[in-house]
């Protein structure tokens, strides 16, 4: 493991005398060859620019750990960074990113969805550019709907009447599975269900956390195991490849992932492959769906020798080719919107159109450089909520608390 030494896994032959761009980030999905061909392309592109791409962990709370101890130790030993989405305020605010917002001026801004520039901007300047988006999907056996006469749901309610429907049918089948395991996966599927109930954590800069909306929508998660019984308890310990696991082979009506997985369900043996549908999350009855939002940014160390090189590599690989590219190798969804018509693209992954609706609407995290913290005042308290300890309420009423104790002690 290699969190604090910089330099760990170089590759590449590289030009004598060349300038040499570091760029961190952590393990490319998929074949590693294709994204090492991009970053070849950047360099007859721009003679005399080599670039070292060195692999983080892949545990992101590693990842954040090394760009902490390195960032604050102003190390300049590498240029362009690859952050997770919640990362960006929090290291803005300390002084660690160069100030970007010359990179997309004017209107430029506009072509990507505006989650992912919202995540980046601080103090109404940009820190990094917007590389590739996540957002939460419910993935549904299109195949037994048809069975049963159903149509994706539409509300959460809907929902839990198709899953209980078809689960009693289908000897072996979960209902609906998801994220519940203490973690950060566990806020974004929270978040999901306070938003499509008009709730929040953060407004104005003051935490409202603990409300009527925020505690029907916990506390309807509690029921979809124990009163509903349309999710199974081992979701309290699941995270994303848990889920997929179960889906994949077969053993779910609905889940809720990324979109990762469904290049994964499609590929030549899988048991699911031309089963599967993808729509927007669920809402409730007076709410709007709104996925979490998810994705990686590049940002510059502001601590780098190269800056003006950092640069270049930057809007290389955020421009739209580029994009295109990740997306058609790696599968990395783009975070320009315009690229979500192209035909090239929608050819090789038919389901890249309807993620536009999705991604348009999906919403960030609560934007605070104190997030960090924020989260790991959550994640035990939805923990306990989903598990039974306490109730909505109860977890609710002390994560207000403490996050409401944060914001005063750092401001």
């Amino acid at each position: 493991m290699c969190i604090l030494i910089a330099g760990c896994s170089p590759r590449g032959d590289h030009q004598k005398n060349a300038t040499t761009l570091v760029f961190k980030h952590g393990k490319i999905a998929g074949d590693p060859a294709k994204f090492d061909a991009l970053l070849r392309r950047f360099e007859k592109e721009n003679p005399g620019i080599t670039v070292r791409d060195e692999v983080l962990p892949s545990s992101t709370d590693e990842q954040h750990q090394f760009y902490v101890i390195n960032l604050e130790g102003k190390s300049p030993d590498f240029d362009v960074i690859s952050m997770d989405v919640i990362w960006v305020p929090e290291f803005a605010r300390a002084g660690w990113l160069r100030d970007l917002s010359h990179l997309l001026p004017g209107k430029e801004g506009e072509d990507f969805f505006p989650g992912p520039i919202e995540a980046v901007t601080y103090q109404d300047r940009l820190y990094a550019i917007p590389w590739y988006i996540d957002a939460g999907l419910l993935y549904f056996r299109k195949d037994l709907l048809r069975k049963y006469g159903f149509s994706p749901p539409e509300t959460w309610q809907e929902l839990v009447g198709t899953a209980e429907y078809i689960s009693n049918r289908e000897k072996g089948i979960y209902g609906f599975i998801w994220q519940g395991k203490q973690y950060e996966g566990l806020v974004c599927n929270v978040l999901e269900y306070f938003w499509s109930n008009g709730g929040d954590v953060l407004k104005d800069g003051k935490a409202v956390i603990d409300s009527k909306e925020n505690i029907q929508a916990l506390g309807f998660m509690r029921d979809l195991i124990t009163k509903y019984k349309v999710t199974p308890p081992l979701v309290t310990n699941a995270v994303e490849e848990t889920t997929r696991h179960i889906f994949g082979n077969g053993k779910a009506v609905f889940m809720r992932n990324w979109p990762y997985a469904w290049n994964i369900f499609e590929t030549q043996g899988s048991p699911v492959k031309g089963k599967i549908g993808v729509a927007l999350l669920p809402t409730f009855l007076k709410g709007m769906s709104a996925s979490t939002l998810g994705g990686w940014q590049l940002g510059i160390n502001r601590y780098s020798r190269l800056p003006a090189e950092a640069e270049k590599l930057v809007l290389f690989l955020t421009r739209a080719d580029s994009q295109k590219t990740l997306a058609l190798t790696i599968g990395y969804k783009p975070t320009r919107k315009a690229l979500y018509g192209d035909k090239d693209l929608k050819k090789a992954q038919p389901f890249i159109a309807g993620l536009y609706e999705v991604f348009i609407k999906a919403r960030s995290r609560p934007v605070s450089p104190y997030y960090t913290m924020i989260t790991q005042v959550m994640q035990p308290e939805f923990s306990a909520a989903i598990s039974g300890i306490r109730t909505p309420a109860e977890a609710l009423r002390s994560a207000e608390k403490q996050i409401s104790h944060i914001l005063r002690v750092e401001e």
